[in-house]
């Protein structure tokens, strides 16, 4: 009994012993750079076998080769470690590189063949000469070398992770006899598109006059990537930093702006300074390996009107993350936004508006003078704090065309709820002091000829006078 077991364990020893050999895979690690650029990925020498022979199988005396091949014995394509992707075995080719350091003999009609790709049948990867004198090879390292066409890097999704596909061969004095080849993908996401900027530049009034959301779009973004990923963004700052026409430094709250995309990659939410996620979904790998979306800024307009109708300079960052689904890669880019608002104004006066008469036609129209006020008569816009002034074009009113000797002054301008009236003439006069930016302020115009003036006209001739009225702006 003793002795039995003694033989048992022997021969557990011999094929534990025996399991020890293991084939020798073939790992191709691909650069990034190659799968993200789609180009060309071309190995250096790889050792896929080693032979300790010199010549090659002949068949009936010698006459007929027996050529040596490559089998898939898992399938067409290259499977992925972790999920149910592949890759087809068109992605990679390969070609003899040496045996023992140098190519084997082609003479008496042997052959090298062009790069080929792995298959469910035997490829020949050599064509030995047709006779058994024809020639050999070396003794040593059999390396192959190894290539994936810029096309295949268009074509295919390439995930991180390995691919793997089951080799055999048919010398059985090459070894090893089996292996896996196996495409090795690194995890990496990096943003195709330099540092962004974002100029804007607004230089109508009208565009405070819609009442849509404002949108602007950022230049395209371009992520390559073989990790799925999703897209948080944030604003470098709480505010948004403004500097007025006039050089004055103010600041705008950053949640008046919202960000979001062109088409459905990115949710709308308002900014912040914190990182939040903006991806309607996760970014998958696809064919290409690249994924392009369009970020957009919107700006209700409301909001657009209240803080961003001041001229001047409205700049602010964006920090935008695209994140590996597991937080292990984080790839950061960054764009400066620039608001830009040119100076504007404008007044308006409407048709109704532009004739102010005065009738004399009593006594007491002499005697007091007279006064009106025209409603509505100036609308009002000025994107920069301003002064409004009024003057004529003549220091005296016409009558027909011609000069008289009725002077402006007697007119006297002003605005509805202010007590400055000025008198007309051709030097600007100022009615309205220290006006804040405004679109479309409707303004009451106070015309009056006082007692005085209107005393003057006693005795002028009955007809029509008539002067131009202009009014401007200045800032300030």
């Amino acid at each position: 009994m003793k002795k039995m077991r003694a033989f048992l364990i022997g021969i557990f020893i011999v094929c534990c012993g025996s399991t020890a050999t293991k084939a020798q895979d073939v790992y191709l690690t691909i650069p990034e750079n190659n799968i993200f650029n789609r180009s060309e990925f071309t190995s250096l020498p790889t050792r896929v076998m080693n032979t300790s022979r010199t010549n090659w199988d002949y068949n009936f005396f010698g006459f007929a080769p027996t050529a040596p091949t490559f089998t898939s014995t898992s399938g067409p394509n290259f499977t992925h470690s972790s999920s149910s992707f592949s890759l087809p075995s068109s992605t990679l080719l390969w070609q003899l590189e040496s045996m023992g350091g140098q190519l084997p003999s082609t003479g008496y009609f042997g052959a090298l063949p062009g790069f080929q790709s792995f298959s469910t049948s035997g490829i020949k990867w050599y064509e030995p000469p047709l006779y058994s004198f024809g020639g050999g090879f070396n003794r040593g390292n059999i390396n192959f070398t190894f290539k994936i066409p810029a096309a295949q890097f268009t074509a295919n999704a390439y995930r991180a992770g390995n691919y793997s596909m089951d080799i055999s061969q048919n010398y059985n004095d090459f070894t090893p006899n089996n292996f896996k080849t196996i495409l090795v993908i690194p995890s990496s996401i990096r943003w195709l598109t330099s540092s962004l900027t974002k100029y804007i530049e607004i230089s109508s009034l009208n565009d405070y006059r819609m009442t849509g959301t404002r949108v602007f779009s950022l230049a395209n973004a371009e992520i390559a990537h073989t990790v799925d990923f999703s897209l948080w963004a944030k604003a470098a700052a709480t505010n948004i930093q403004f500097t007025s026409s006039k050089g004055v430094p103010a600041t705008r709250n950053i949640a008046s702006i919202r960000l979001g995309s062109n088409g459905s990659a990115l949710t709308t939410k308002a900014l912040s300074a914190s990182f939040q996620n903006f991806s309607a979904a996760n970014s998958s790998v696809v064919a290409g390996n690249r994924t392009s979306f369009t970020p957009e800024l919107y700006v209700s307009a409301e909001d657009f009107k209240n803080f961003f109708f001041e001229a001047g300079t409205y700049t602010f960052e964006l920090n935008f993350s695209a994140r590996s689904i597991d937080n292990s890669i984080n790839s950061l880019q960054n764009t400066a936004v620039q608001l830009k608002v040119l100076p504007r104004s404008e007044i308006t006066i409407p048709s109704s508006g532009r004739n102010v008469n005065f009738n004399f036609n009593t006594a007491a129209q002499y005697t007091n003078g007279q006064s009106q006020t025209i409603p509505n008569q100036i609308i009002l816009s000025n994107n920069e704090s301003f002064e409004l002034y009024v003057k004529s074009d003549e220091n005296y009113f016409k009558k027909g065309g011609l000069q008289t000797d009725i002077n402006s002054n007697i007119l006297e301008i002003g605005v509805d709820g202010s007590s400055v009236n000025a008198p007309l003439s051709k030097t600007p006069q100022k009615i309205l002091f220290n006006g804040t930016p405004v679109l479309d302020r409707e303004l009451n115009v106070r015309y009056t000829i006082p007692p005085a003036g209107a005393q003057s006209l006693v005795g002028k001739e009955n007809t029509t006078y008539s002067i131009n009225v202009y009014y401007s702006f200045t800032a300030i």
